[in-house]
């Protein structure tokens, strides 16, 4: 008889629940992503074109740079001249002055949230995936657990602002969050050997939403 040994590192695990939590106070609850625009042009009304809306912007958009850049943040911790870069490249990317300031915003909150775990070793101006990244690393939490993590939790926001905006039920939410899980690992496998020079997109819908939503007479949240 075969005996299977599963090891855990649930110290781990416990930060990643932590810092990726909606409690942590990175102002994720505040932001749309653009999807609040989408939401006013008809674009998602319902569980259906949210998922449809949420699986390209994984595959294709923001979800696939922003997994390829914490995977090198993650990788260049400890070379602060590489890491700073990689925060350059991160917001030279970013496709509209909303979108940059949702990635710097939360990017300072995380990094200022973090502290209690890593102190003040990270630098204050990293945009929020790299932040994710560099806290990881420093930390040894796995790479490939840290990305697959990072972007349920983006997944997890922005379905918590289409249940405000659309307004949608918090189960129809929850499975389109279930039914996201394929696109969430298939993301997470695909940027694994991804290069810098690899990062861009072809989510323009999602693109035009943020470059237009600071245009909305009314708005409840900051992108």
């Amino acid at each position: 008889m075969t005996t299977i040994t599963t090891t855990t590192d649930r110290a781990a695990l416990l930060h990643l629940l932590a810092w990726l939590s909606p409690a942590f106070p990175t102002g994720g609850f505040a932001y749309s992503h653009g999807l609040e625009w989408a939401v006013e042009a008809g674009d998602i009304r319902d569980g259906d074109t949210l998922l449809a809306w949420l699986s390209d912007v994984l595959a294709h958009g923001s979800g696939r740079s922003d997994a390829i850049l914490l995977r090198h943040a993650h990788r260049s911790v400890d070379d602060t001249e590489v890491l700073a870069a990689i925060a350059e490249l991160a917001l030279a990317s970013t496709p509209s002055r909303e979108r940059r300031d949702e990635a710097l915003n939360q990017g300072r909150a995380f990094v200022l949230a973090v502290q209690p775990w890593l102190g003040p070793s990270l630098p204050e101006d990293l945009p929020y995936a790299v932040a994710v990244g560099a806290a990881a690393g420093r930390y040894g939490i796995a790479e490939d657990a840290t990305a697959a993590c990072y972007l349920q939790a983006f997944a997890a926001n922005l379905i918590s602002a289409a249940v405000r905006a659309v307004p949608l039920g918090q189960t129809a939410g929850l499975r389109v969050l279930a039914a996201l899980e394929p696109a969430i690992m298939t993301t997470a496998d695909a940027t694994r050997d991804a290069a810098l020079d690899d990062i861009g997109g072809c989510a323009f819908r999602s693109d035009l939403a943020a470059m237009r939503h600071e245009t909305q007479y009314t708005r409840l949240f900051r992108s």
